[in-house]
């Protein structure tokens, strides 16, 4: 199944250089220009990872960072500048972005290799879920199963 990534600037060339760099690698690849735009798409739209520009119309990517979060706690997060400084770092770190990357791209094997790290640890994780809910379910079903011999024992004996 295909990756899909979510851009959200309002450069739109920008967008248009983020798409067919991503596209080139097979990940489907929707684009935002505003804050409120990206909501609406990650509210219709399952994202494994979003591109937020730290400055955009209507919000600030860190306050979009945090909406997100609520509409889609799993999906990868990185904020995209072209105003690097420590405290955007810092605060967009705290509002839960997974990484932050510097425009302009000067080096597009550097970006694809951070969108395919991150990606990979999504994965991981998904399947680390997925592990712990068989365990989870699997022993749950086994103390229903002493529990139900328990009971039919009990009335045996009685």
């Amino acid at each position: 199944m295909k990756k899909r990534i979510l851009i959200v600037d309002d450069d739109t060339a920008l967008l248009k250089n983020f798409r067919e760099i991503l596209e080139s690698e097979e990940y489907e690849v929707d684009t935002a220009q505003t804050g409120k735009e990206a909501i609406d798409r990650t509210g219709q739209q399952l994202y494994n990872l979003s591109l937020i520009d730290i400055r955009l119309p209507d919000m600030e990517g860190t306050r979009l960072l945090t909406a997100m979060k609520e509409t889609t706690p799993r999906m990868i997060k990185i904020i995209i500048t072209g105003f690097p400084a420590l405290e955007n770092a810092i605060e967009a770190v705290n509002r839960g972005a997974d990484g932050y990357i510097v425009k302009p791209l000067l080096d597009i094997d550097g970006f694809l290799k951070t969108v395919k790290e991150h990606l990979k640890k999504q994965e991981k994780a998904a399947k680390y879920d997925e592990e712990k809910v068989g365990e989870f379910i699997e022993t749950r079903v086994k103390k229903l199963e002493g529990t139900r011999a328990s009971t039919r024992r009990a009335r045996k004996n009685a």
